[in-house]
């Protein structure tokens, strides 16, 4: 990929073999996933707090067609590359990694996160990925919600500007 996003961009194999370096060095991984298609204050303040909770902030966006499937034939609004050299370009976000799937399940399995980070609309008992990485010994962190950060809700608002 070509989108200078650079050393922050992994496929699985080598994002697996950081992570062994990391917790070699005694550093704490902390994981986070989402669409991240339109980049607002509510993803910020996730994505900050997140990084607050360990040394290695590990982001997994879900790539253009899972965002279809879960949100509709008219998303994702900015395709992929551009969602992460948006993202590559944050100073909180350590390593980057897209996903295929609905859920980032395979990503934590293979990963194992020492923090799993949701955002606030999350229940911690609907958090994917929570049981594998508790039976490892790490925590899921909930973000206190802020009201009115919707991508789907601020699109939505664009939309009724435009029509």
């Amino acid at each position: 990929m070509n989108t200078g996003i650079g050393r922050k961009h992994f496929q699985l194999g080598s994002l697996c073999r950081a992570r062994q370096e990391w917790r070699r060095r005694g550093q704490k991984v902390v994981f986070t996933n989402g669409c991240f298609d339109l980049l607002h204050g509510g993803h910020i303040h996730l994505l900050t707090y997140a990084r607050q909770q360990g040394d290695i902030l590990v982001v997994a966006v879900n790539e253009d067609a899972s965002i279809r499937k879960l949100k509709g034939a008219d998303r994702p609004i900015f395709p992929l590359a551009e969602r992460l050299e948006i993202l590559a370009a944050l100073e909180c976000v350590d390593a980057l990694i897209s996903f295929p799937d609905d859920t980032p399940l395979r990503l934590i399995s293979e990963i194992v996160p020492d923090v799993l980070v949701k955002g606030g609309d999350w229940k911690p008992e609907e958090v994917v990925g929570k049981p594998e990485v508790e039976a490892a010994g790490g925590q899921v962190v909930i973000v206190p919600f802020r009201p009115g950060h919707s991508s789907s809700r601020i699109i939505a608002r664009i939309s009724d500007l435009v029509d």
